[in-house]
């Protein structure tokens, strides 16, 4: 009986995990401009994500500009972009093998042998898509952290944290448990 729990449990961080790496990789609150100087009169705000910049004027109107040219991106975005899309598909994956092992199991018409190996690989998948997330978004976390704190970045070109980096830190968070439960 713990040992269904324990699954319906890493099932359930899982497809949170998952919702939540897909939504981090869409969401283009990466880097988020900084308010300094005491300036209390803010009439735009600037995102950075991973496929666009968006800029709202004083919280009314919004408008986004997807990146023009994949060759024409740094190569870091680049490289982000790409774990994060692997990350996603192979959150969706694990999930799915999760699925068919806790089928299997509640089935018990299987040997142990082949749901141990379904229960296994989904594990290690979790744990890998955790792994892969959680490099882009914290990578990312450390440079923002770097240059705001860097007196020879101008104050305009500073960011803050974005949310889509906690929601990545929290599907990595999620994804790696629930990788933890099912090895």
């Amino acid at each position: 009986m713990a040992c269904c729990v324990l699954q319906i449990t890493g099932l359930i961080f899982g497809g949170v995990g998952m919702v939540g790496t897909l939504a981090a990789t869409a969401m283009p609150q990466w880097r988020v401009s900084a308010y300094m100087d005491g300036n209390i009169v803010v009439f735009e705000t600037i995102w950075e994500g991973l496929w666009m910049d968006c800029i709202s004027q004083l919280g009314i109107r919004l408008q986004c500009k997807f990146y023009d040219s994949l060759l024409a991106l740094p190569p870091p975005l680049e490289a982000f972009r790409a774990l994060m899309v692997i990350g996603v598909g192979l959150s969706i994956l694990s999930f799915l093998t999760a699925i068919a092992g806790v089928k299997y199991t509640q089935g018990g018409k299987e040997g142990p042998q082949a749901v141990s190996i379904f229960i296994l690989a989904a594990g290690v998948a979790f744990l890998l898509s955790g792994t892969l997330v959680l490099i882009p978004v914290s990578w990312t976390g450390a440079s923002i952290i770097r240059d705001f704190y860097d007196p020879q970045v101008p104050a305009p070109l500073k960011r803050e944290l974005g949310a889509a980096l906690y929601v990545g830190w929290g599907s990595s968070a999620l994804l790696l448990a629930a990788g933890a439960m099912y090895c």
